[in-house]
């Protein structure tokens, strides 16, 4: 008797009768959904997450619409090799297009202002390894990105930026920004048209594979499934603990408008591990997970004094030297990290798959990750 009474209406509509139910409504949840829906029109779907909004990294990123600067491939290409690097690359390259031609540009508010790369005196050393790395980059990653001129030294335009120390700036000009908000809108308002039931507030405690499907449970309700896709990311080893996935919380700040502020395009500082970018008239700076990985290697949400303090130093040091805005806005999101380059897209156990592990590119990746895992669904 202590479960909620629902009514028979909501049994009907909203408790049963699922194909497949999809854990967790990130942009990979939703975009696996809707294709899910597309190549299975009779299929009934539903979304389930677990709080008001999703609380991994999709509605709390940055908006970047990036997939590498050159410190950061040259760090991946270490890891994995040439091969894997531009594998991953095409996958966040068409993940990016895909999920621009599903929702447009319009509703994304996307504007294709290019990614800069800063470095500071002390990192001259890496600046110049980077700069020597123009070309090869160039060359490597043409057949993907379809023009021959991805990255450039874009040093010459530092003086209107007014940095504070930083001496080099490359640019990879086929970055871009979004609306992070406004993208995840976008795909629920898209995931109900396409007749996908969305529940918000519905936690998932525990996957029991049933011979014919699997049971869903959560608090309030059991729920039936024919097959069910993990895209919970971090959160995943709730459900298999052995995964190798990593979770790597983000934190962020955004200031107070601020008068003249004139910072276009988004911009990358230490190896991608500080990112920041004008939001309206404000700044948005986050990063700093580098500092302390162990204590960033976390699922739950909050802000340490050590990575807000380097924030707020950056600002004063770096991005607007002198100056010490008010912060209006702080939160965290997690992401999830492996020792592989590519995500997590294959089955779990039966009737259970999963689509998960974006290494810190969901933005990318999320589109093009949901649509294979709905034609995994769909085999």
């Amino acid at each position: 008797m202590s479960q909620p009474a629902f009514s028979y209406w909501e049994h009907q509509q909203f408790l049963r009768g699922f194909d497949v139910v999809v854990v967790g409504a990130g942009i990979v949840g939703l975009t696996a959904a809707i294709f899910a829906k597309r190549r299975r029109p009779g299929a009934r779907i539903c979304v389930l997450e677990r709080d008001m909004l999703p609380n991994g990294a999709s509605t709390k990123n940055a908006g970047f619409a990036c997939f590498g600067s050159i410190s950061e491939l040259l760090e991946q290409e270490k890891r994995g090799g040439p091969a894997a690097l531009l594998d991953v690359v095409r996958a966040r390259w068409e993940g990016l297009g895909l999920l621009r031609s599903l929702l447009g540009d319009a509703a994304l508010r996307y504007e294709a202002v290019g990614g800069y790369e800063l470095f500071r005196t002390q990192e001259a050393e890496l600046a110049q390894t980077c700069r020597a790395h123009i070309g090869y980059f160039n060359e490597l990653l043409a057949p993907v990105i379809g023009r021959p001129d991805t990255f450039r030294d874009a040093s010459a335009g530092l003086p209107r930026l007014r940095l504070g120390g930083v001496t080099t700036m490359l640019e990879n000009q086929a970055e871009g920004a979004l609306n992070t908000g406004r993208m995840m809108h976008a795909l629920l308002k898209l995931a109900w048209q396409e007749d996908i039931v969305v529940l918000h507030g519905c936690p998932v405690t525990a996957l029991e594979p049933t011979g014919t499907g699997v049971s869903v449970q959560t608090p309030q309700a059991t729920i039936e499934a024919g097959q069910v896709l993990l895209a919970t990311n971090a959160f995943s080893r709730q459900f298999f603990p052995d995964l190798d996935v990593q979770p790597g919380r983000g934190q962020v700040l955004v200031t107070e408008p601020i008068a003249g502020l004139n910072l276009p395009g988004t911009f990358h500082y230490d190896k991608g591990y500080y990112y920041f970018r004008q939001v309206d008239n404000r700044l948005l700076l986050g990063g700093g997970r580098n500092l302390d990985f162990a204590a960033e290697a976390t699922t739950k949400p909050g802000l340490t004094d050590l990575v807000q303090h380097e924030l707020e130093k950056l600002i004063t040091e770096v991005i607007l030297p002198g100056q010490r805005p008010r912060i209006d806005y702080r939160w965290s999101g997690v992401m999830a990290f492996g020792a592989e380059l590519a995500p997590i897209v294959q089955p779990l156990a039966p009737s259970i798959f999963g689509a998960l592990r974006c290494n810190g590119m969901g933005v990318a990746m999320g589109a093009g990750v949901g649509k294979r895992a709905a034609e995994m669904l769909s085999a």
